[in-house]
């Protein structure tokens, strides 16, 4: 697919970018690999600067950033300021913390007049970042202000319909102070990926995306032999328990469901109310999304963004059908959307039986599977009958209950009377088909440095 921005509200194509040649990859890692020899010897200090530098021009010119993201992907205009600042803080936050999260470790070891044993932390070198469309800036910050923080350097291979977005990434944090070849947006076809892995130089990759894409990347990394982390799909379960407060959870399931057009992978996807509360909680649920009002994404007035593109929208509209055709009921809610722009009909499933293979997808839009569950006990076991472990949420006014119920659901990130939710200081990422690795904190940090053991021993000790 060409690299272009083309508007998902009008469907008038902005601007176009040619794809990157083999010789302009193989400079970029070349440039990239030249600068981690100097970068990796920098004082966290030094990087800390930049980092904050970098938070400080995207508040400065937040508009301009924000303008770029409703542009190429339909973002809610209100919504990319949002991210905007959510990468601000990304950078803040290793700006402050980086140097202690890779603190020199002191092992405690058995006899201590043998010696000394430290873990340390050192950059690996040049890391490959594959993102997608959804946050363009996020996923970017959420990946190079660790990296960058720990010393390594970065390759940027976006998505295809965020070129603008993926090169003004590359222009702010030149503005920061960061130097040449420390960081380099590619427009890269997908044979180049393979050929970026199979470089000596390039120390390991880190993509958010596609369950598809991660399948083929993860096993190009683990070919080369190269370490990997794989952010990929969700289904995230919205628990409803008997005793929850319909009114503030109802707001907060349409709000999980469709912020960002539906088009987030920890959205709400699967809504799972006990059946004590369901046919209040369906009323209250459609009434609420049927209040959405689909437009133009620099409109206040707008509450519900296109899809990225037409043929985005064309296949959620594919994937409805086909769950209707094994057995689903589809409810169509709300005003008609607009004719322009790539939008999507909001819509509510149900009836989605077992042998459905609908109940186990991701629909990246503005559509709804409802469960009634008997019971707890019954809601917690669909919550686990999904593919997917990436995030979920529990409503109850109890929340030393919720809590207990988020325990027994298998996913990496459970929240209790909220939807889940990104921040600079929560980590990120899941299990099973959602993918390995951790995003953010130290968890983040540590995916791609080297845990080196140095122990100094007393040389008349034991072997």
């Amino acid at each position: 697919m060409p690299y272009a921005t083309t508007n998902p509200y009008t469907g008038e194509v902005l601007k176009t970018f040619p794809d990157a040649t083999d010789a302009e990859v193989d400079s970029a890692v070349a440039d990239a690999h030249a600068a981690f020899l100097a970068w990796r010897e920098t004082s966290f200090a030094h990087r800390a600067g930049i980092m904050r530098k970098a938070a400080d021009i995207l508040r400065a010119e937040v508009d301009a950033y924000a303008r770029l993201l409703t542009l190429e992907m339909g973002k809610l205009y209100t919504e990319a300021k949002a991210e905007v600042e959510l990468s601000a803080r990304i950078f803040e936050y290793y700006a402050d913390k980086a140097e202690a999260l890779l603190a020199p470790e002191k092992l405690p070891v058995a006899d201590p007049a043998e010696g000394e044993a430290v873990l340390v932390c050192e950059p690996l070198g040049v890391l490959l970042a594959i993102e997608p469309w959804n946050f363009p800036y996020y996923q970017i910050a959420r990946i190079i202000a660790p990296q960058l923080s720990a010393g390594n350097t970065m390759l940027l291979k976006h998505a295809s319909n965020v070129p603008q977005s993926a090169a003004a990434f590359e222009t702010l944090m030149r503005q920061a102070g960061l130097p040449d070849g420390a960081f380099t947006n590619l427009y890269a076809t997908r044979h180049q990926i393979e050929r970026i892995l199979n470089d000596p130089r390039v120390h390991g990759v880190a993509l958010t995306g596609s369950e598809a894409a991660g399948a083929v990347i993860a096993a190009q990394a683990g070919k080369a032999l190269k370490k990997s982390t794989m952010e990929l799909g969700g289904a995230d379960a919205f628990v409803v328990l008997a005793d929850a407060d319909l009114e503030k959870t109802v707001k907060w399931a349409v709000f999980g469901r469709h912020w960002n057009g539906g088009q987030v992978c920890v959205s709400s996807k699967r809504m799972i109310i006990v059946d004590e509360v369901y046919d209040q909680f369906l009323d209250r649920y459609l009434a609420g999304v049927a209040a959405l009002k689909a437009g133009d994404p620099f409109d206040a007035e707008t509450t519900l963004a296109p899809l990225s593109s037409q043929g985005a929208a064309d296949e959620v509209r594919q994937k409805i059908r086909e769950a209707v055709a094994q057995g689903a009921k589809a409810v169509e809610v709300g005003p008609g959307v607009p004719n322009q722009g790539a939008f999507v009909q909001p819509t509510i499933l149900t009836e989605l039986a077992e042998d459905n293979p609908a109940r186990y997808w991701e629909f990246f839009g503005p559509v709804s599977m409802l469960f009634r569950a008997r019971d707890e006990d019954d809601a917690v076991r669909i919550a686990n009958d999904s593919p997917f472990g990436l995030g979920g949420s529990v409503f109850t006014r109890d929340t030393q209950r919720g809590a207990a119920v988020a325990a027994r659901i298998s996913t990496g990130m459970v929240f209790v009377n909220h939807p889940t939710m990104v921040k600079a200081d929560l980590p990120f990422g899941g299990i099973r088909r959602s993918g390995y690795g951790r995003e953010l904190l130290g968890l983040g940090i540590k995916e791609f440095v080297n845990h080196k053991l140095i122990d100094v021993v007393d040389i008349d000790a034991p072997f």
